[in-house]
């Protein structure tokens, strides 16, 4: 049997052209993971570029972010490990350190998001903590990484330069 490969756009990685597969103006594309064609879908343009333009990830660009998330309540060790080895098998985990009553996260926001490693630790049954300060610094995260990948992709558009004018 011949298989047909693609490289994911999300994190380069090799696959089958077939699978997880997504057609986007005209263009094929196949992903690794559920994870990357959600983070495709989100913000294709971080991907693809735009006409004439370079995508950022084309460029070589990361977003490292380093994000803590207080949890309801403390972990067991066992639990902990769980933690860390299933975020540290998600596209764009650079680091996991798990505590008592918080984990702390590095990633590349190109691949990753911090709704996607707090949905993992959900599936896991890890509550986040949920006193209005918790829900508040998740949501500025959330907001923040949207502005982020709004402004990366008016970067792709541009030449990379920032376009101001003076008075």
């Amino acid at each position: 049997m011949k298989y047909d490969y693609a490289k994911c756009p999300v994190c380069g990685m090799e696959v089958d052209r077939h699978l997880l597969e997504l057609e986007y103006r005209g263009m094929h594309f196949a992903f690794c993971s559920e994870q990357c064609r959600e983070r495709f879908e989100t913000d294709p343009h971080l991907y693809v570029g735009y006409p004439g333009h370079r995508a950022p990830t084309a460029e070589g660009r990361e977003s490292l972010k380093r994000r803590s998330l207080h949890l309801a309540e403390p972990l067991s060790d066992e639990m902990a490990a769980r933690i860390r080895g299933v975020l540290m098998k998600m596209m764009g985990v650079k680091d996991i350190s798990v505590h008592e009553d918080h984990v702390e996260n590095t990633y590349d926001l190109l691949q990753a998001t911090a709704t996607q490693i707090e949905r993992e630790m959900e599936k896991l049954g890890v509550a986040l903590g949920e006193a209005w300060t918790d829900r508040l610094r998740r949501a500025f995260v959330r907001f923040s990484e949207e502005t982020e990948a709004e402004s990366l992709n008016d970067y792709s558009r541009s030449d990379g330069r920032h376009h101001g004018s003076c008075h």
